[in-house]
């Protein structure tokens, strides 16, 4: 079986591409600290169409919380146990990112633990990698973007490729509005450089980060200064006019 992974390098992130489009595509974050366990986690959920970032430890996880929709999250990591991780996140960011739990620890007390610590599901190794897929997706379905969001006073309209502000509609090229629509399905986090020009342009797409920034100063000179803040040192999240 070939991966469409690599092993875990600096930061100890790996993306892997999954097959649909930028807007709806949600982000698996991996935690686990066994290469092979993990990368084979990675694999299926990367075939199901999820895009996934690898994390090896708890430090690791925590440097790419703000990209996950979802967290696979193993109990038995080198630096910090994953229930202790799972507190944390949970004090973070509330019970806004499904977390299931994948680990050989299958006492019924220690799954009251993990779930009474705020995780959503429980899955026991050995385990079948399809029922896996099946409970990521059935909690990803609860948090699935919609296909019409509404931020503040501006509105998007997902399938009709629309946005208007204050109820006036405003002309966006497909690179500015799939931009825009990324960024707002997934509220709350901080988007590197990177996984903008990933997601939005593609992973074949030959150019470099500054084309995120131009389109970011288009966006913001159509829509308002206010709808993309700079985040120094780490990229772009929505701003102040998409609160409330």
């Amino acid at each position: 079986m070939t991966c469409p992974s690599v092993q875990c390098q600096h930061a100890g992130t790996v993306p892997v591409r999954g097959h649909r489009d930028a807007v709806s595509r949600p982000t698996v974050l991996v935690v686990e600290d066994d290469a092979a366990v993990r990368e084979l986690v990675a694999y299926h959920l990367g075939r199901a169409g999820m895009r996934v970032v690898e994390a090896a430890t708890a430090a690791q996880a925590w440097s790419v919380l703000d990209e996950a929709d979802l967290v696979v999250l193993d109990w038995m990591l080198p630096d910090e146990s994953g229930v202790s991780l799972l507190r944390r996140l949970r004090s973070v960011r509330g019970n806004a990112v499904p977390v299931v739990m994948l680990t050989a620890r299958a006492r019924e007390a220690e799954r009251i633990e993990g779930l009474e610590s705020g995780a959503d599901d429980y899955v026991s190794k050995p385990f079948s990698a399809a029922e896996l897929v099946a409970r990521v997706r059935a909690h990803l379905r609860r948090v699935e973007p919609q296909r019409r969001l509404k931020l503040g006073d501006i509105d998007i309209d997902v399938e009709r490729g629309v946005v208007s502000r204050a109820g006036e509609t405003i002309d966006l090229t497909r690179r500015e509005f799939e931009l825009l629509a990324y960024m707002a399905a997934h509220p709350g986090r901080v988007f590197r450089r990177s996984e903008l020009l990933d997601e939005v342009w593609g992973e074949d797409y030959v150019g470099t980060e500054r084309t995120v920034d131009q389109h970011v100063a288009q966006v913001r000179a159509r829509l308002g200064g206010d709808v993309i803040d700079t985040v120094r040192g780490r990229g772009y999240r929505l701003g102040s006019a998409t609160h409330g």
